[in-house]
């Protein structure tokens, strides 16, 4: 027996217009959207079980939300109260403890806990930690930021991020800088191997055997290395690695090369030496913007994979696992993309300015 075609459901133009804009807002609750999806076919000539079918919900959901759009129109549509316990605590106490919390430090500490905000309100540590859940507030997480003072910050974020995103014909982009003091640690006793249910396990305290500097210039297209240790850092050391790239790079090439503010790079016989170099050109990064320099997250891969968990007793035993780290990086480079242009590093930086600027401190 065929389904009854229920008389059609009346819709104004402005309900018509509301129920399709909340049917297709990404921000509207998915059981909202649905709801409005179903008015909306019962205002054509449609059985409840003809709707509930194209829907793929039950014909007694299709039934439900018609009849509570018949006797509420749109209002009907959103959830009704449910029941439970009246509220204990009221918006002017959810006020006072985020404004406490923003404006106020307890006496015997720097920032508050749940516990001493539970004492200094009178309320329960799940409340204030309810509250600071819903509000984002997290009082006993710290970061640290520091801003670049250089006055050319502008002018050298817009020229790496070209180098970066745009390269220039006929040139090779290398972002170079030194890891310094390597340091050669051995364990005071043997590591204690992974086991199943048991992490790697090794002392806390260890032996120093001496150190080494790491130079690194890292190919922007290809993610090549080119890199060399040595025993101190100073300008002669760069002048050497210097060298080295210049024989490592095709005659036919202008080199471009990113580089920090360190005094090393800026000495008298650097400069002579790239005078007598003019196909090298150099890129320095602002001052405090190491993240600008695309060989610092290189240095992070050598840093996780390698260093952080390795044993080494003596620098030359170092300088070789570096070294065996470094060819097997080679065989399979993996080149490191740069995405944001330097207008939305630079807009990201003034919302961040003008963020911090109102802070009150």
């Amino acid at each position: 027996m065929a389904s009854p075609i229920l008389d059609v459901l009346e819709l104004t133009d402005d309900e018509r217009s509301t129920l399709e804009r909340w049917a297709r807002r990404p921000k509207s609750a998915q059981a909202l959207a649905l709801r409005c999806r179903i008015v909306l076919e019962c205002a054509t000539p449609k059985s409840n079980s003809v709707v509930a079918q194209e829907l793929g919900i039950t014909r007694t959901t299709v039934a439900k939300w018609r009849a509570r759009f018949l006797a509420q129109r749109l209002d009907g549509l959103h959830d009704e109260p449910r029941p439970g316990a009246p509220r204990t605590i009221s918006d002017d106490h959810v006020e006072a403890v985020i404004v406490k919390t923003l404006e106020q430090t307890p006496r015997d500490a720097t920032h508050w806990s749940t516990r001493s905000m539970a004492q200094a309100t009178g309320m329960s540590q799940s409340a204030i930690s309810r509250i600071w859940r819903a509000f984002g507030l997290k009082p006993h997480l710290t970061e640290s930021f520091k801003l670049s003072p250089d006055p050319l910050f502008v002018d050298k974020v817009r020229d790496i991020v070209g180098l970066y995103i745009n390269p220039p014909e006929g040139a090779l982009v290398l972002c170079v800088d030194e890891k310094s003091q390597i340091q050669a640690l051995d364990r005071t006793s043997p590591v204690l191997p992974l086991r199943p249910g048991l992490p790697e396990r090794r002392t806390h305290d260890y032996l120093r055997h001496g150190t080494t500097n790491l130079y690194a210039a890292l190919d922007v297209a290809s993610g090549q290395v080119i890199a060399d240790m040595t025993e101190r850092h100073r300008a002669i050391e760069f002048r050497r690695f210097l060298n080295l790239i210049n024989r490592s790079v095709p005659d036919d090439l202008d080199v471009h090369l990113v580089v920090d503010n360190s005094s090393t790079h800026k000495t008298p016989e650097i400069h002579r030496w790239l005078v007598r170099h003019p196909r090298f050109t150099l890129h320095f990064t602002p001052t405090y913007s190491s993240w600008l320099n695309l060989v610092e997250r290189w240095f992070a891969e050598l840093t996780n994979k390698w260093l952080r968990r390795g044993t080494h007793r003596s620098t030359k035993e170092l300088e070789s696992a570096i070294g065996h780290w470094i060819d097997r990086w080679n065989d399979e480079p993996k080149p490191f993309v740069w995405h944001k242009s330097a207008d939305e590093i630079l807009d990201t930086l003034a919302a961040y300015c003008e963020r911090i600027s109102g802070s009150g401190h």
